[in-house]
């Protein structure tokens, strides 16, 4: 009588390497799990299709943690500047500002994105 463990066992092996397999194709890391490189490409790509009026919870949860954030509140609505690599500029491990493509947000809904988000940032007269 033959047993049927050698069977088993290759049906199972079978089935891991399938698992696996599936895992490497349809695992997409969150967006603060990437590498530059990847999380660079991946928030160009986002920030080309955003829509004015975009949800700030829902930009958050599509580019994750922002690299730089600044926030004030002028003319009594909260007003909030999230910046985001887009650029590469030098090779010193450290992300900067001007590598990054600032999201202007009042009352935490998008209202203008690129340097002239910022600016008009700057330019609002902060409340004490």
């Amino acid at each position: 009588m033959k047993s049927k463990l050698p069977l088993f066992i290759g049906s199972l092996f079978s089935l891991y390497l399938l698992f696996v397999a599936f895992v490497v194709i349809a695992y997409e890391p969150l967006a603060d799990d990437k590498d530059w490189q990847d999380r660079q490409a991946h928030n160009l790509y986002h920030i080309a299709q955003l829509s004015l009026g975009s949800d700030i919870i829902q930009i958050k949860t599509l580019l994750g943690i922002a690299d730089f954030s600044e926030a004030k509140m002028a003319e009594n609505v909260a007003m909030q500047v999230l910046f985001y690599r887009t650029q590469h500029n030098f090779s010193d491990g450290i992300t900067t500002k001007d590598e990054c493509t600032p999201l202007l947000f009042k009352a935490g809904k998008l209202i203008a994105w690129g340097s002239s988000a910022y600016e008009a940032f700057l330019t609002l007269n902060a409340e004490t």
